[in-house]
């Protein structure tokens, strides 16, 4: 299976094997091995929104805990919002390697795909 759908409820977010295998990587980098990763959109950037990602080991009341090959990512409710239905992948090419987060509620985005508007 290339990819498994880690889902809360109703919202969700696909993360790719891909990218649960970078984020395993990076946490033993960054020794954080008992951390997630926190994904959050805050106002900003040249489309309005914008993307970070960070380690963290709290969880708030407000957080939805989803999982792919034993890492966690954590969205808080809000940002959740925002993300539903997006995908969080991990790709090495020509031009480099980054997190790639595929947002179905983007009405657009900015050329280095860290900004969004909806």
């Amino acid at each position: 299976m290339s990819e498994a759908i880690a889902e809360s409820g109703e919202r969700r977010i696909v993360v790719t094997e891909s990218a649960a295998r970078r984020i395993a990587v990076l946490k033993e980098r960054e020794r954080a091995v008992g951390a997630s990763l926190r994904i959050a959109v805050s106002g900003g950037g040249c489309s309005g929104f914008q993307y970070g990602m960070s380690f963290d080991d709290q969880h708030n009341p407000d957080d939805f805990v989803f999982e792919r090959d034993g890492v966690t990512v954590v969205v808080d409710d809000v940002s959740l919002d925002l993300l539903n239905g997006a995908e969080v992948d991990f790709v090495e090419d020509l031009m480099g390697a980054s997190f790639q987060i595929r947002n179905p509620n983007a009405a657009s985005s900015c050329g280095c795909g860290n900004s969004f508007s909806i």
